[in-house]
């Protein structure tokens, strides 16, 4: 776990309350936010509940709306937890509470609400979008998928996002000339193989060319998200043939 570090308290009161500074960020972030008897999802729960039930709704409020969303806790999480705590502490302070998470858990959030931890955690390592389901292409896929369009126009870039287990099948670029496929790791961990060879580790930074003719597969680790950006290089009637799916026995050699 990430260490929890904490400097507001300094920043705000160091000259004026230096002691009181150092109770905030040594103690009560320091040792007390770092204890690993409660994971910290479970505490920033717990402290949004304290600050509802205690009236508080300032910015110390907000930071710990924001700071709950930050470890994962979801959209429904959250108004399940403020709807609970409304019957015990209060109905206009949960209305209070819902109008500052509703702009905490909208912000940035873009087209999707990544629920799973996992998931919002592999998106905030990357600077592209995860997308949509990849419905169109699902048939192809063992497992969920998801796609963003990043370019459309001069040449198609994608951003692929696989999760964990998730690969695409066999499959083959054609083209009369030119044409291929241009992959580069932007986030997680993955594989890509061509038939007959070993299969190769992804990770961010790597790049991968494939040329026209060469059957392949690429995928996502069995345990980590996975997202390349699949670049479609120019060429003259491109066209993918789509094969078998990867075995699991082909799949679980990796491991």
């Amino acid at each position: 776990m990430e260490k929890i570090v904490q400097t507001a308290g300094r920043n705000a009161l160091g000259e004026f309350a230096p002691e009181f500074a150092h109770f905030n960020d040594d103690v009560l972030f320091g040792e007390n936010w770092n204890n690993q008897d409660i994971d910290v999802k479970t505490r920033s729960i717990i402290t949004v509940v304290a600050l509802m039930a205690s009236g508080i709704t300032d910015s110390s409020l907000i930071y710990h709306l924001q700071n709950a969303k930050e470890h994962g806790v979801t959209q429904k999480e959250i108004a399940a937890v403020i709807t609970h705590v409304a019957f015990y502490a209060g109905w206009p302070k949960a209305w209070a509470v819902f109008n500052l998470a509703k702009e905490v858990w909208e912000a940035g959030e873009g087209d999707l609400p990544y629920e799973e931890e996992a998931m919002r955690a592999h998106a905030k390592e990357m600077a592209f979008p995860i997308g949509a389901p990849n419905d169109g292409f699902a048939q192809y896929f063992s497992g969920r998928s998801f796609l963003a369009p990043i370019s459309t126009s001069q040449i198609g870039i994608f951003n692929v996002t696989f999760e964990p287990g998730c690969r695409n099948n066999w499959h083959i670029h054609h083209a009369k000339s030119g044409g291929g496929q241009i992959l580069v790791c932007v986030a997680g961990r993955g594989y890509y193989q061509e038939e007959g060879k070993e299969a190769v580790e992804m990770k961010p930074g790597d790049c991968i060319n494939i040329p026209t003719g060469v059957k392949h597969w690429h995928g996502a680790a069995p345990d980590e998200w996975f997202s390349h950006l699949a670049i479609e290089v120019p060429g003259v009637d491109c066209s993918n043939e789509w094969c078998e799916a990867v075995s699991e026995k082909e799949y679980a050699g990796l491991r």
